[in-house]
């Protein structure tokens, strides 16, 4: 069977999700609301890696609708992606870095998604002409590198990405380009199948300009033998491949099983990157949110679990003002520093902040409009 069939052949009703999970007549109405508002997409090669006999699944917690989806709680563009569009499909919030929308879709539709707003469902915010694109990148020279995510590129045709990668290259002042994809954990035969996809990758990769993969496992059951063997292609076709995990609550919130998931992702030669503090996204803060001072001790706890290699990662909140790395705590107090910034003069600075027990954002209440977080800065 193709990916392009596998895809096709996907589970997106409550109808048929029932062949292969058992729900009662109450729960199949709410989660019927829940696909109503935000589609579900599973491919049936990660169904198969649910525990059904498990309600509680971690590989369901990811892939299934639940009724906790209908707490509005939290905002839809937590990270200010709005304010930082240049033209439609294009964001520039960091200097050397360009983010294009490529695509409202992905081959599984995950429920912990940050672009909830706009995946599977509109397409207001993507690019709708590539060239334009390519024509700000040429003319913003201190970019060096463009992410291309959506949704996700790599459900696009390989002659889509061929046209994308194409317009990119005469432009010199690019070192590399990433793709932001779940694919090699989703539905790896998408990499490992389409040998035109890998030969497009190799030509545009090379010493002077590298593509990378940036890729997300979140949990050390969705590293399948399929999955590694993505992996591998990609890497045989010299590409280099990141992981960027999101800490879930009921997914990955235990020191040992994120150690276990980034032991095993250096094992299979993918590079450990960021590790993310869950947003407080609207349909997903309330289930998936971890509180910030138990999210720091559970990254640290796993820390001593994990070598050199495997803990190479940064612990980061995806936040308004910037990538904000959480760095120390002492009782009540976390530590950050700022990782990237949208303000320059923010780059490098520490600062501290007190917080309660359950806040799992920094100056933020969850809602849309929403506060400059108060902190305490360190000179």
């Amino acid at each position: 069977m193709t990916w392009e069939t596998q895809l096709k052949e996907s589970i997106r009703t409550i109808g048929e999700l029932e062949h292969f999970l058992d729900f009662r007549l109450h729960e199949k109405k709410k989660l019927k609301k829940v696909i109503e508002r935000h589609p579900m997409c599973i491919p049936r090669h990660y169904l198969s890696l649910v525990d059904r006999n498990d309600p509680y699944d971690p590989i369901r917690a990811m892939a299934v609708p639940s009724i906790d989806e209908l707490d509005l709680h939290g905002s839809y563009d937590t990270s200010g992606e709005k304010e930082n569009t240049k033209i439609s499909g294009l964001q520039h919030k960091y200097g050397q870095t360009a983010l294009i929308l490529s695509t409202n879709r992905c081959a599984m539709y995950c429920r912990h998604c940050f672009r909830k707003r706009l995946v599977g469902l509109s397409q207001n915010e993507l690019l709708q002409r590539f060239d334009e694109a390519a024509i700000y990148v040429k003319d913003h020279r201190e970019i060096n590198n463009v992410l291309i995510s959506g949704g996700d590129p790599f459900v696009l045709p390989t002659s889509t990405l061929a046209g994308f990668l194409d317009m990119l290259a005469p432009i010199d002042h690019l070192s590399f380009v990433r793709f932001g994809t779940r694919v090699p954990v989703t539905l790896p035969d998408r990499i490992i199948e389409d040998s035109e996809l890998m030969h497009l990758l190799r030509f545009h990769s090379s010493k002077q300009r590298r593509i990378f993969v940036v890729t997300q496992f979140n949990h050390p059951r969705e590293i399948t033998e399929r999955a590694i063997e993505a992996v591998h292609t990609l890497i045989s076709a010299g590409i280099v491949v990141n992981n960027q995990t999101v800490l879930l609550r009921g997914v990955n919130d235990s020191p040992a099983c994120l150690a276990s998931l980034q032991n095993a992702l250096v094992g299979i030669g993918v590079n450990p990157y960021y590790v993310f503090q869950c947003r407080p996204v609207k349909r997903v803060m309330h289930h998936f949110q971890v509180p910030l001072l138990r999210a720091y001790q559970i990254v640290e706890l796993s820390k001593k679990m994990l070598n050199g290699h495997s803990k190479r990662f940064k612990f980061i909140m995806s936040h308004r003002r910037g990538k904000i790395e959480i760095v120390g705590r002492k009782g009540d107090t976390l530590y950050f520093k700022f990782h990237q910034a949208r303000s320059v003069k923010n780059m490098g600075d520490f600062f501290s902040r007190k917080l309660r027990l359950n806040e799992g954002w920094l100056g933020e209440s969850g809602e849309d409009h929403v506060k400059e977080p108060a902190y305490t800065a360190i000179v």
